[in-house]
Formats: structure tokens, sequence, C-alpha cells
């Protein structure tokens, strides 16, 4: 059995999860990654996707951030997201709704820095919708 460590998920609003699990794949910006008991150290950010838990001895969990903040240390694991919510309660419609919005941003964007920026949000709104969908 793998070791466990200490993961804590938290919002602006809440600790949404504080226990003890196995492993943890995050959605970060620079590529998926998963975390272990004694992963190296490291702080990245999140994009929006789909984070799935492996509690201790518990059935996998997978929750649906958007955007964020992790933070591996030699306590554990903690997630910063700007919103979480488990990936089957996801208002697809509101989701759906953001692609469209940011499919305005990138037409409506003035400067070539504003394009890739909006460019890069709607890759990442349209990569989660594709996880949620599968």
């Amino acid at each position: 059995m793998a070791d466990s460590f200490q993961f804590e998920l938290v919002s602006p609003e809440k600790l949404l999860m504080s226990e003890a699990v196995t492993a943890v794949s995050v959605p970060g910006t620079e590529g998926f990654f998963t975390v272990m008991a004694n992963h190296a150290p490291v702080m990245t950010t999140l994009k929006p996707g789909i984070v799935v838990v492996t509690p201790e001895g518990g059935a996998e969990r997978r929750i649906f951030v958007r955007g964020g903040f992790a933070d591996v240390n030699e306590s554990g694991l903690t997630l910063l997201a700007e919103h979480a919510e488990p990936a089957e309660k996801v208002d697809m419609k509101a989701l759906d709704q953001s692609i469209r919005d940011a499919e305005e941003d990138v037409a409506d964007a003035e400067t070539a820095e504003a394009k890739t920026s909006a460019q890069h949000r709607l890759d990442q709104l349209k990569e989660a919708r594709a996880a949620l969908a599968g």
C-alpha cells in the first residue's frame, strides 16, 4: 500500500477537503503532475481542469478547479483554487457560456498580447470541458 500524505483543497469561500490521500493528479499550467508521499517541494499555478484525488482507503474523487495555485511541501499538498466543485456537479451550461465569452474575448482582442492571453484562456476552458465530458 502506498504511503499517505496530507491534502487540503481550499477555495476563497472555505476549506473543501482536508484528509490523508495516497495520490493527487493536478492540472498544472505547465502540464498535469501527480503528487505522492515525499514529493519534492514545488509551487505552481493551476489551469482549469480535473483534480483526481485518491484517498487513503477510499474511492477516487474527481474535482473541477478553475485556476489557482498548488503548493507541495514537507507537510503535504495544498491547492488554493479560484473555484472548485465535484466534477459531477459542474454546471455545464455555465462552463459553455464561459467558453463563448472567451471566444468573444479572442475576437475582440486589440493587441497581439491580449489575443494570445485570451486564446490561452479559451484553450484551457475547452480542455477542461473535454475532461469533464470524458
